[in-house]
């Protein structure tokens, strides 16, 4: 009985860890938003995944052009 109740278990876990697992792709290429390739902040780190698609999003918002936006936003073209 206890072997069944921990396979059963065991199964269910994974099929879980499975179902919430996220995918490989690219969020900012699938939101139609520029890539973060070529872009470095102020200090001169290049921006987190997280960091360029919120500013990015937050132009999107605005409306009119990517370029701009982003460089009042405090981005900047790397070297």
């Amino acid at each position: 009985m206890i072997d069944s109740t921990l396979k059963f278990l065991a199964v269910t876990a994974l099929f879980a860890l499975g179902a919430c697992s996220g995918s490989d792709t690219n969020d900012v290429a699938d939101s139609g938003l520029p890539d973060s390739a070529g872009w470095q902040l102020a200090s001169g780190k290049l921006p987190t995944k997280a960091e360029f698609t919120a500013l990015a999003a937050s132009c999107q918002d605005r409306g009119g052009a990517f370029e701009p936006c982003l460089t009042e936003l405090g981005l900047k073209r790397a070297p």
